[in-house]
């Protein structure tokens, strides 16, 4: 049967996807040094719901405000106060006011938390993050009361979302947060119930499905976002992901969303870290493959028949199509286009055959200086300024409601510099009262 973009997804727990379009988790650091969502939040996700994407997922929502993604996360690390469960319910309708479903990324970032938030956050074991630049401090190991503590977070936020107008949740079990450390055997060595084994490495992600299925009930949906691989020397493998995967239709997930790599080999972004990416056994597919993970997903789907989802790198109505025709995804996850062109999902289901490919023209360093992408801490670097160009246009968007096409990467890196420093001052102030 030929799939349509513009046709519904009805999943397992009984929830419709209007279309196959998803606008895929980005980190937009708009709430405010209580983690609450603001005005400039709502407004952006009111514009992407006008966008017509079948599916909105939120960024990173933090379960711990000891161990945020990035400054100016929505955080619910507790029994909200009535200021926050308002807030999240002008997010929640806004983000659905096109009839759209609205999904919360819940999350923990474990050894992920920069310095300047937490300088000793907790993980799986005390294995510190492989950059240079100092930006993350030493891990401590958890103890069982902190893993405890850690699935019951997970639970209470799925429930808090869902009370405040979110229709589902995603757990954040990729890109080397806390639920990745715990699944890769170069991040997590522990020798207990949590350690060694794939099943002990994975324990951690299946009871926090438990619990939020328990919390959120049956026609929630509870998804996940599972590594393909980290494409690490020794880290978690697609072998790996497929097991797992396994395991997560079999505990009810109603989606998987297919990705890869961490901070310290960031294949989310396109990009290769300091050391050489580790080969992964998958064959390479003969479909247009300008999408990063669409021969994972290909592999996975021999495994499987629970819905993926497929993110990353598409830009081409053809290679979408190609994907939910091909068995690789049934949603496509577009990101970094919905920075610029929040009208993108209308545009595809109208029959536009190609997205603007702002990557190709947006960079760091002047054309002239293009021989220093060969160098591959360079590449790096550059990639992850252009990120922040990308981030610059969400505030742009939540405070004017427009992008900023014009801005430089060196304005953006110092627009977000400047408002993530009033962040953690602002949020630091909170916390000592001084």
């Amino acid at each position: 049967m030929h799939i349509e973009l513009s046709q519904p997804l009805v999943l397992a727990c009984g929830a419709e996807i209007p279309n196959r379009i998803a606008k895929a988790a980005m980190t937009e650091g708009l709430a405010n040094s209580l983690g609450e969502p603001n005005d400039d939040l709502a407004r952006l996700y009111g514009i992407w719901s006008d966008g017509g994407a079948g599916l909105l997922l939120s960024g990173n929502i933090m379960i711990d405000a000891d161990h945020l993604e990035r400054p100016g996360n929505v955080i619910i690390d507790r029994e909200p106060r009535p200021e926050m469960l308002a807030a999240l319910r002008q997010l929640s309708k806004a983000a659905t006011r096109n009839g759209n479903q609205f999904w919360a990324q819940i999350n923990h970032a474990g050894r992920q938390t920069q310095k300047a938030v937490n300088s000793s956050p907790k993980a799986p074991s005390a294995v510190k993050l492989g950059l240079p630049g100092g930006q993350f401090g030493d891990p401590v190991e958890m103890s069982q009361s902190d893993i405890d503590a850690v699935v019951k977070g997970f639970a209470r936020c799925a429930r808090v979302v869902q009370e405040t107008g979110f229709t589902g949740v995603q757990v954040h079990a990729a890109h080397g947060y806390l639920i990745s450390q715990f699944l890769s055997p170069r991040s997590n060595q522990r020798n207990d119930d949590y350690g060694g084994s794939l099943e002990n490495r994975a324990r951690l992600l299946l009871d926090i499905i438990a619990e939020v299925r328990a919390e959120v009930g049956p026609e929630f949906p509870v998804a996940v976002k599972l590594n393909s691989a980290d494409f690490q020397k020794g880290g978690f493998a697609f072998d790996d992901s497929m097991r797992v995967a396994q395991w997560l239709q079999e505990a009810g997930i109603d989606m998987i969303e297919i990705s890869g790599g961490t901070y310290e080999q960031p294949k989310l972004l396109g990009l290769e870290g300091i050391e050489a990416p580790e080969p992964q056994q998958v064959a390479e597919s003969t479909l247009m493959r300008e999408a990063y993970f669409v021969d994972f997903a290909l592999a996975m789907r021999q495994h499987v028949s629970v819905p993926l989802m497929v993110t990353g790198g598409f830009r081409q109505l053809a290679a979408m199509n190609n994907a939910l025709n091909g068995g690789a995804a049934d949603i496509i996850g577009i990101g970094r286009p919905m920075c610029v062109d929040t009208q993108a999902p209308k545009q595809l289901l109208s029959g536009l055959l190609e997205l603007q490919r702002y990557e190709t023209t947006v960079r760091l360093l002047p054309r002239w200086a293009e021989f220093a992408q060969k160098v591959p801490l360079l590449k790096t670097i550059s990639g992850f300024a252009v990120q922040y160009w990308y981030y610059a246009q969400l505030l742009s968007i939540g405070r004017t409601g427009v992008a900023d096409k014009e801005l430089s990467v060196f304005a953006s890196i110092k627009i977000l510099l400047k408002h993530e420093k009033r962040w953690l001052k602002e949020r630091h102030k909170r916390v000592t009262g001084s």
